[in-house]
């Protein structure tokens, strides 16, 4: 516990970096394109030690030290125009426009606690970093809440799209909580900066319940079995976000909760007006089984002169 208040500590504190130059980053200067080498190097061994070491105290150490490393590194002059390309642990997602990035990874405390990371930084010739701490273990009602970056829904980013409304552009952040020991979650949080600050949550996602109603959330969050694997992403080709439809299994038994699991069906949310209007079912025809390249077996369950594994006999 004390390992992880130093962290936040050390988040805290580059919350008051001063901010300089407006002007977009441009060229690195071969004698900083060096330095940020160097500083990749050590970032690339830090990053991958708290993913893969599998004793706590290291992985709690790597995360001290990255994070200091990183900041320096991203002080060197046009460092928004480096990728960063060998540091795979870290998630970075940029928008179309490039006018700022997202730094995202995760820390693997026990099983049932995940703790997240990141920052935003933006395309400014010298550093102008937004630090986020992450807070989702404090949130009682998650796809409620607006909120700023020292009260992130910590997530480890996997996708960013931006989309237009009347206040302006906002993106969609699509990610990754592990949450738990039984239970995974994704989300898509919606990121707007407000006076030049960002701020996590905006009420856009609409759904019209059953009953008649509307819900309207400010994000989305869809948790799930941590045996199961599902979607959530926005899909150019459909042009929207589409997600698998979740049905609950179990708990039945006192003392046992419900597992989310797909049911091979998907339901999304299709841009209107800067809102986001919940689709109940993305594809008019679902299939009784799980799509084969080609049957092995006909309609009436007879061999096609295949063996099991589809080969001819």
């Amino acid at each position: 516990m004390m390992q992880l208040r130093y962290i936040l500590f050390c988040l805290a504190c580059l919350i008051s970096m001063p901010v300089f130059s407006q002007e977009p980053a441009g060229e690195i200067t071969p004698e900083n394109l060096e330095i940020l080498g160097e500083y990749e190097d050590t970032i690339a061994l830090l990053s991958f030690a708290i993913i893969n070491d599998s004793f706590p105290e290291n992985r709690f150490g790597a995360t001290q030290k990255l994070i200091p490393t990183l900041v320096a590194a991203l002080k060197t002059p046009n460092s928004f125009n480096y990728d960063f390309g060998r540091t795979q642990s870290i998630s970075i997602q940029y928008p179309q426009d490039s006018t700022f990035r997202v730094f995202s990874w995760q820390l693997y405390v026990d099983v049932d606690d995940y703790r997240y990371y990141g920052a935003i930084q933006m395309n400014t010739g010298q550093l102008k970093l937004f630090p986020l701490i992450d807070r989702s273990f404090e949130l009682l009602e998650p796809e409620q809440q607006v909120l700023g970056p020292d009260q992130w829904y910590g997530a480890l980013y996997y996708n960013l799209k931006e989309f237009k409304t009347q206040e302006g552009p906002m993106y969609l952040l699509f990610g990754y909580d592990g949450l738990s020991f039984f239970n995974r979650r994704k989300i898509v949080d919606v990121l707007s900066f407000v006076d030049g600050k960002p701020q996590f949550g905006s009420p856009v996602f609409l759904e019209f319940t059953s009953e008649g109603g509307m819900k309207l959330r400010n994000r989305l969050v869809l948790e799930y079995s941590a045996e199961a694997s599902i979607k959530l992403n926005y899909d150019e080709l459909l042009g929207g976000i589409v997600f698998d439809h979740l049905i609950a299994y179990g708990g039945g038994v006192p003392g046992t909760a419900p597992q989310y699991l797909p049911d091979g069906s998907y339901e999304g949310y299709k841009l209107d007006n800067g809102i986001w209007m919940h689709v109940p079912k993305i594809f008019d025809q679902i299939s009784e089984e799980a799509p084969r390249p080609e049957p092995i077996f006909d309609d009436k369950g007879r061999d096609k002169q295949k063996d099991i594994f589809g080969r001819e006999n």
